[in-house]
């Protein structure tokens, strides 16, 4: 099997860089573990950037999104049982975010290439990775039975944290960067009205909440819980009762409860591979980097990098340059960080330590007081919140 780029994993980031390929006349084939209905369900936090959604638009598989999403132009603030609205779009001169499941993207896009005649392979077992520093890489991989092996120029590896790309990095080459933090969120997928137009952060002394909405009809909630707690612990009763707590407010705002037909608890971690390249190996998305999803990073941040890697293929492919490809990991990592630091900057703000101090927590008082009364402080933080600009090198070619 050949092919001009062998893509491993089909969530956004496989699918959007199959997608941009496309478009460039740019040839792949994807490899995905898992079953088309897998890939489908897999429920993921949905803020997209304004830069995201401008994308999918401009690439032609953003009708239905534009269709079912929610536009959020700010977010709502809570502490001290009173909240306090960001508004984005003032603060930023017009940028907004757009509220629409991650897996509706992956339907989209998958759509998109499916109709593109693109060619995407489910449920292939022991995938690997061979001579990915020599110009001929090859992936080798078990389908419907049958060892299979794509030959391909370059390989791309949008496989998730726990896929082979990176491990096929030699350990001693990779540089990784990680910080667990000391809670988890549960999250549940709720059968009621949507509790606000926009989303609701919420820190209170018991710990963080979060208020998003999915559908008109089913929302998704989040709770700061201990990392050592499983969901046995968590009974529907108790997840409402501590809801209530935690976002319900002085002026008599009452939550509404529903049905809860999903839930679960995921840690929070913030990691970084810095060596996002080596030989003919990229990755991209989860594979090289994760975000705690407090400042919704996560899928925007493998757009980001898929724009950079796509381009650079596309002047490999239409102008015989590797330039773009060199510098992949320097121009993405300047973009991570940042993002890095503004999801620790947002979880550190909004979440309870229960290791601080009592002095350590009215300081964490005293910065949402800042954030919510300054303008500088609302700005900074609306600005990265809607996403800072993936910015290409311009490059002249004879």
């Amino acid at each position: 099997m050949q092919t001009q780029v062998g893509i491993i994993g089909a969530g956004p980031a496989g699918l959007m860089l199959s997608h941009l390929l496309h478009l460039q006349g740019i040839e792949s084939i994807i490899l995905e573990t898992k079953s088309r209905a897998e890939v489908e369900s897999r429920i993921r936090a949905g803020v997209l950037e304004q830069g995201t959604v401008d994308l999918l638009n401009s690439t032609g598989v953003g009708e239905r999104m534009m269709n079912e999403g929610f536009v959020h132009e700010g977010i709502v603030i809570q502490f001290n049982g009173k909240r306090h609205r960001i508004d984005f779009k003032e603060l930023t001169g017009g940028k907004e975010i757009t509220v629409y499941s991650q897996h509706e993207v992956v339907k989209d896009l998958l759509q998109a290439r499916l109709n593109a005649g693109g060619k995407v392979l489910f449920d292939v077992k022991d995938v690997s990775l061979h001579q990915i520093e020599t110009n001929s890489p090859v992936i080798r991989f078990l389908h419907e039975g049958n060892q299979q092996e794509l030959h391909c120029d370059f390989i791309a590896g949008c496989d998730g944290f726990h896929g082979p790309s990176r491990q096929a990095i030699p350990k001693t080459i990779r540089r990784e960067k990680q910080v667990v933090y000391p809670f988890s969120w549960l999250g549940i997928l709720a059968k009621t009205a949507p509790a606000n137009d926009e989303l609701i952060y919420a820190s209170h002394e018991r710990g963080f909440a979060l208020l998003s909405t999915r559908t008109p009809d089913i929302q998704r909630y989040y709770l700061q819980v201990d990392p050592n707690d499983t969901i046995t612990d968590w009974s529907d009763e108790r997840i409402w009762q501590e809801l209530h707590l935690r976002v319900e407010t002085n002026d008599g705002w009452k939550l509404e409860e529903g049905p809860i037909i999903q839930k679960n608890i995921v840690p929070m971690r913030s990691f970084v591979c810095e060596t996002m390249q080596y030989g003919r190996l990229f990755l991209a998305g989860d594979a090289a980097h994760i975000v705690p999803p407090t400042g919704a990073k996560g899928l925007n941040l493998a757009i980001g990098d898929i724009q950079v890697l796509a381009e650079g293929l596309k002047q490999f492919y239409m102008n015989a340059s590797e330039k773009l490809l060199s510098e992949y990991s320097d121009i993405c990592l300047k973009r991570i960080w940042k993002a890095q630091r503004f999801s620790k900057f947002m979880t550190e703000l909004l979440h309870r330590n229960k290791e601080h101090s009592p002095f350590e927590y009215s300081i964490q008082l005293a910065d949402l007081d800042y954030v919510t009364t300054s303008r500088a402080a609302a700005e900074s933080l609306a600005e990265n919140y809607v996403g800072l600009p993936v910015q290409l090198p311009k490059y002249e070619f004879v």
